[in-house]
């Protein structure tokens, strides 16, 4: 079988934008800057937290967590319809413009080879590997491609909590399903019901190798949002220690994800997830060559000065892909 090929991301001609680096995906709505009217008018709280830039305009203190946590209920309700939503006490608040690049990037690698438009619709099927408590990538997914997912979690609370922001928002309830994930070492196993596939998968997996790094790492973004106005796709705030950290962190348990994917080569068309550090990706490429991926992608983005990349591996051949995405 072919060795991986790594390269940046994919877009077929028909499809593609043009995207100038630094900027986010062209159809993420959120490239221009925050409308305050408009996110007050959909979320009227957000106004207490409204304060004059020191350059221009508006904005928002982004180092207060409840702050964040406002104006990603005023961009999910404004850009997506989700009327509902909140996060226990304590759990990741994740940057809603990022997160919705991920999904337009992994949409550009469905569509890649279809002659229709981007894939939509409930027959592509997304399994998301840690949907955490926030629920976003199933949430806004389904709200704009229409798309099914199976969220698994291996937190009961956060499964739980997901589930409630599901029933509270009908528009993509009956898109989304929330599974527990009974083993904290299994990625795929006991969450994929017998017989089921998916179009792809997607993760954000825990980045750091100890709550000791994961707390270095926090203490280093409160410094620095400390002492000047952050960027707005760069912001997590909160996280329970299986949101942040597992043992050997972002590298282990990818290579687990990898190994076990390997085991099931056709249970996705695109395997996918978050990799936050490069100096990660040499030791990931030579586990996908071991596990003999016929194909290999570094889906690169960017947020102003910040680089991020998912990893996209599948075991199908290009022709198999194209059949399969084509009857959803």
């Amino acid at each position: 079988m072919a060795n991986p090929v790594r390269c940046n991301a994919v877009q077929p001609p028909a499809k593609r934008s043009t995207h100038t680096r630094g900027e986010l995906h062209p159809r993420n709505p959120h490239r221009a800057p925050y409308d305050f009217p408009r996110l007050i008018q959909a979320c009227p709280e957000l106004k207490r937290f409204i304060r004059p830039h020191p350059l221009a305009g508006d904005t928002i203190d982004f180092a207060d967590p409840v702050a964040v946590k406002t104006l990603n209920r005023a961009l999910l309700k404004l850009h997506y319809g989700i009327a509902h939503w909140d996060i226990p006490h304590g759990y990741l608040c994740p940057p809603i413009p990022s997160r919705a690049d991920c999904l337009h990037y992994v949409a550009d690698l469905l569509a890649e080879g279809i002659p229709a438009d981007l894939p939509r619709g409930p027959k592509v099927a997304v399994l998301d590997i840690g949907t955490g408590a926030n629920c976003v990538y199933p949430l806004i997914g389904a709200s704009v491609y229409g798309w099914s997912f199976v969220g698994t979690d291996i937190d009961p609370m956060a499964v739980d909590w997901a589930k409630q922001l599901v029933a509270a928002n009908p528009p993509p309830a009956g898109k989304i399903t929330v599974r527990l994930q009974p083993d904290a070492n299994a990625i795929f196993r006991n969450v994929v019901h017998p017989g089921e596939t998916f179009a792809l998968s997607i993760c954000n997996p825990p980045f750091h190798a100890s709550l000791a790094e994961a707390t270095a790492g926090t203490r280093r973004k409160l410094t620095n949002l400390s002492h000047s106005q952050p960027s707005k796709t760069t912001l997590n705030f909160g996280g329970q220690s299986n949101e942040l950290w597992c043992r050997g962190g972002e590298a282990a348990f990818i290579r687990r994800m990898i190994q076990e994917s390997a085991a099931r080569p056709g249970l996705c068309v695109w395997f996918t997830t978050l990799v936050s550090k490069r100096a990660t990706l040499p030791a990931l490429y030579r586990e996908l060559t071991k596990a003999r991926a016929t194909d290999v992608r570094t889906l690169t983005m960017f947020a102003g000065q910040k680089q991020s990349r998912i990893l996209a591996w599948t075991y199908l051949p290009a022709t198999t892909r194209r059949e399969r995405l084509q009857v959803r």
